[in-house]
């Protein structure tokens, strides 16, 4: 349960104040109300004064504030097709105008939607704390860093697609998978559905491979939801069908 609220004026002051033991950054706070966070008592530090809430086109990246809205982002003009497919099965309405970005991110696990087509975005947080930092993705949730995510950033200049097979049309996926691909031929597949994050499956200069890449990732990835060879057939057919809409 949350037993002490600030609500800092300043980057710097809530720095300091995220340095304390048990103490969270709070943005929408739906990651902070489920039941992992009941029985535990912390500290939140509100972030609503920091003016971190705004989306800005920097040439071909998408510079996002850490406590945009997953509706804002899925709103917002410049935000690729596939992103905003992805954001829409993330969760409701309802949720979406009060999850932030960065919170999700965090807070996700392997069948987040957003997070998937994140990773293959290969999204760039930065990461401030007595210095600044900038983590890939994959980095951070290996890392999990200690300091504020001010800003996450997102190429344009990309072709992307989503797929995913779920229970039901509105349901988490068994199965996701995020392409993106650049001029330049760098080809990125991100896999969702399984585990405690999205795992990217490939990341090389062309698409050759693709489908095998993904049917070897979830050679393992056996769960209540679905067995290990469901899920490799499907992401080989997932992947395909992401590279054909390219």
């Amino acid at each position: 349960m949350i037993t002490n609220y600030h609500r800092p004026q300043t980057l710097e002051e809530t720095i300091e104040l995220l340095k304390q033991p048990n103490t969270l950054p709070l943005g929408g706070g739906t990651a902070l109300n489920t039941p992992a966070y009941k029985d535990r008592d912390i500290s939140v530090v509100d972030l609503q004064a920091l003016d971190l809430n705004h989306t800005h086109k920097k040439g071909n990246v998408l510079e996002i504030g850490a406590t945009v809205t997953l509706q804002q982002l899925l709103e917002d003009a410049h935000a690729p097709q596939a992103l905003t497919q992805a954001i829409r099965q993330e969760s409701t309405l309802n949720i979406r105008n009060a999850a932030t970005v960065a919170g999700a991110l965090v807070a996700c696990d392997g069948r987040s939607a957003f997070a998937t087509m994140m990773l293959a975005l290969d999204a760039k947080l930065t990461v401030i704390s007595d210095q600044t930092a900038v983590f890939n993705l994959a980095e951070y949730w290996a890392l999990r860093p200690q300091g504020l995510i001010t800003q996450i950033e997102i190429p344009l200049n990309v072709k992307s697609a989503y797929e995913q097979v779920a229970r039901t049309p509105a349901d988490l996926p068994i199965v996701a998978a995020g392409l993106v691909q650049w001029s330049s031929g760098r080809t990125r597949l991100a896999l969702g559905g399984y585990g405690k994050t999205p795992m990217l499956a490939m990341d090389g200069t062309e698409a050759d491979g693709l489908e095998s890449a993904a049917k070897n990732a979830f050679h393992e990835a056996a769960d209540a939801w679905a067995s290990a060879e469901y899920r490799s057939d499907v992401a080989a057919t997932l992947a395909g069908r992401c590279l054909n809409s390219l």
